[in-house]
């Protein structure tokens, strides 16, 4: 039985259906499950505690990419194997997403929308052009090599960084703590994918931020807690930084109070920059499934180690 706390019961059971004929799907507050008969969950942000009263819960599928989801939960019990929902869809979308945030940070798009709001034509915002501009991209796994070839394709000069050195990638690679500084420099957009670890956790603070060009922008993918929000704030009143696409946030939904909604400089949007169709999810999931019961390898398992 696999049982899920996301979405609409229907669909998903529609999706398996076609994917996973067989499988039974139930509902996450289905008063009738049996706990003891759930072998698999497909969660995000399931309650505390709920987890752990599975005893004999043999998989647990994110629904996200991400897994911190999970992981917030104190009791969730770590002898179950975790899957990080990775698409082909996953990759299409965070490109597509990133290279429209590109788009709108050189065209100015937060300074134009908030000029429509308050009525005010400001003929004086022509932008700039994608082949003058600079996009640094920190992470460059399964995510960051396909945006940056998306990025690569439309015009930007893309350079990424990660942890160790990417010798396939093909475009120009920065790597390990040292060349940072030297990335962000030349970054007039930073796009940040990053895994949540312990050390990336606040790599965005004021620090870095002030390392990036006078008038950069920031696209926001990877955690919220990567980003000091003080600090974006800061940058963006002050004048160092031109605008930011924000997609993640460490209260979600975002508080209607909250200051980020209504800054001229930001475009807020609903943490939903990679999230695959449910077709495409059910059919990662089904095939985590099978993997499993067939003592195959599992696709995207999440490594404790390694962080994700």
């Amino acid at each position: 039985m696999l049982i899920v706390n996301v979405g609409v019961l229907s669909d998903w059971q529609t999706a398996f259906a076609d994917c996973l004929p067989g499988l039974r799907v139930c509902g996450w507050d289905d008063p009738g499950v049996d706990p003891g008969a759930v072998r698999y969950a497909l969660v995000w942000a399931p309650t505390p505690g709920r987890l752990a009263r599975f005893p004999n819960l043999e998989l647990i599928l994110s629904s996200a990419s991400g897994v911190d989801h999970i992981l917030k939960d104190p009791a969730w019990p770590a002898h179950v194997p975790i899957v990080r929902m990775v698409t082909p869809e996953t990759g299409e979308r965070m490109a597509d997403y990133v290279t429209l945030a590109a788009l709108a940070l050189i065209r100015d798009l937060p300074q134009l929308i908030a000029g429509q709001r308050a009525a005010c034509w400001q003929g004086h915002l022509t932008g700039r052009l994608a082949s003058e501009t600079r996009v640094g991209i920190l992470g460059l796994g399964q995510l960051g090599i396909r945006v940056a070839d998306r990025l690569a394709g439309v015009g930007f000069k893309v350079a990424g960084w990660s942890r160790s050195p990417k010798p396939g990638a093909a475009v120009e690679s920065f790597a390990g703590p040292d060349a940072l500084p030297a990335l962000l420099a030349r970054s007039d957009i930073l796009v940040n994918l990053l895994p949540r670890t312990m050390q990336t956790r606040g790599i965005l603070d004021a620090g870095a931020l002030a390392a990036l060009p006078q008038g950069a922008g920031l696209i926001n993918v990877g955690r919220s807690d990567h980003l000091d929000a003080a600090a974006l704030t800061a940058a963006l009143d002050s004048g160092h930084l031109g605008g930011a696409v924000l997609d993640v946030f460490d209260a979600e939904p975002l508080p209607a109070g909250h200051p980020l909604w209504a800054h001229p400089k930001v475009l807020v949007t609903p943490h939903i920059a990679s999230t695959p169709s449910q077709q495409a999810r059910a059919r990662q999931a089904a095939q985590n499934i099978l993997a499993h019961r067939e003592g195959r390898a599992l696709a995207h398992l999440y490594d404790a180690v390694r962080g994700y």
